[in-house]
């Protein structure tokens, strides 16, 4: 039994359509993600990370350049599913609401910021909306398949939401406009999702 499994998509490769497409899902899911769960299982075989957890490998262990890319891989497509869903969109509400409009004045400034900080990551990376303990929440970006657990990111908090900015996450629907992805993506958001994430962080 491997360490790490590939989840299962919690909805149809072509839920997310028009905004994600049904091939880039395969192709993101089926692939990407699969690789990076398979290479960090090979990583860790037979060494002392061989019974961490997921979030113990990034934190304490992310020195480790397979881990880092493989486990951060893991970790960040992880949540990227499970943080869309073929009713997304729209605001979030509560308390995560509240938590946003004190953090940027609005959703739609949220949406900017966001949108920002992913739109100008050079090169691979993902955009980052992250929960601190009281409450507080900030939008960031990291490189790679880095996140925000990991030490000396950049940014700190849980993250709660995350936007895949690699090519292979838009390319064969949006080629080089990664805006018009990010715009799109907004459409996807599951926000009663990354309501629980935020709940079980603040």
């Amino acid at each position: 039994m491997m360490a790490f499994e590939l989840p299962a998509l919690p909805y149809a490769k072509d839920a997310l359509e028009p905004h994600i497409d049904a091939q880039t899902m395969e192709i993101h899911h089926g692939k990407h993600h699969a690789g990076y769960v398979s290479k960090l299982n090979s990583a860790i075989e037979g060494t002392d990370m061989a019974d961490k957890s997921l979030d113990d490998l990034l934190k304490n262990h992310s020195d480790n350049k397979a881990v880092r890319n493989n486990g951060g891989g893991h970790y960040n497509h992880s949540l990227f599913w499970s943080i869309m869903g073929p009713n997304g969109g729209g605001k979030p509400s509560g308390d995560l609401a509240k938590a946003i409009d004190d953090a940027f004045g609005s959703f739609e400034k949220f949406k900017e910021e966001l949108s920002t900080a992913a739109a100008t990551q050079f090169g691979s990376g993902w955009g980052w909306l992250c929960a601190h303990k009281g409450g507080k929440v900030e939008v960031c970006s990291s490189a790679n398949q880095d996140n925000p657990i990991m030490p000396g990111v950049g940014c700190g908090g849980t993250p709660i939401l995350g936007v895949d900015v690699w090519e292979h996450a838009y390319y064969l629907k949006y080629q080089n406009k990664r805006p018009e992805y990010l715009s799109a993506f907004f459409n996807v958001i599951n926000w009663e999702e990354v309501s629980k994430r935020y709940d079980l962080v603040k």
